[in-house]
């Protein structure tokens, strides 16, 4: 998993490009078997009860693979979608059309300080998944960090799946987030290059 997950990370990415875009996903799709338990995995330790009417922000969101996983784990949640491209969120409605009634999408460019401003919130929940580590510099990410930071809700908590190995490892993204303003930070779960971070 690692050589081939880091092969595919460091990839130049066209998210604008539809087709890209769709080959992307077709590739990305056949990770399922490995990802789909580790996206349930964080999903379980997010501190709410399956019922509950939570507010979840999905950072980077994609095609919808992890907003579609917290859709199912907790049926009273309203999700919102971000990301900056187009065509992936042309892919999330179709995947996730079921659950329109329950779901927002938001276009925002991470790399960009005010993408927050776009989201709304506070949100109980701020999830990421694969993500954040595109963005390609420390810096902008630790940016978002403060950012998601002051999204959430006072009791709120950020649950990030993702290749910290690509962008100078788990150590320095766990003390970033510290430096941010999370007062619980935490390595929940990791294997290879792939990590999952808990901070509230």
């Amino acid at each position: 998993m690692p050589s081939k997950a880091r092969s595919f990370s460091l990839r130049k990415h066209d998210w604008h490009s539809r087709a890209y875009v769709d080959r992307w996903i077709g590739e990305d799709v056949t990770r399922d078997a490995e990802r789909r338990p580790a996206l349930r995995k964080m999903l379980s330790l997010a501190p709410f009860a399956r019922r509950a009417a939570i507010r979840v922000l999905d950072v980077g969101a994609g095609y919808g693979a992890v907003t579609e996983e917290v859709l199912r784990a907790f049926p009273k949640a309203r999700v919102t979608w971000q990301d900056y491209s187009r065509p992936m969120r042309a892919q999330a409605q179709r995947r996730l059309a079921k659950y329109a009634k329950r779901l927002d999408y938001v276009l925002s460019d991470l790399a960009k300080p005010g993408w927050a401003k776009a989201v709304g919130g506070p949100f109980d929940l701020v999830v990421s998944g694969i993500a954040l580590h595109n963005l390609r510099d420390r810096k902008r990410i630790f940016r978002c960090y403060a950012a998601i930071r002051e999204l959430l809700a006072p009791e709120g908590c950020f649950l990030d799946y993702d290749y910290f190995v690509y962008a100078g490892g788990l150590d320095r993204h766990m003390a970033a987030m510290k430096r941010a303003g999370f007062e619980r930070v935490e390595c929940i779960w990791q294997e290879g290059a792939a990590a999952i971070v808990k901070a509230a």
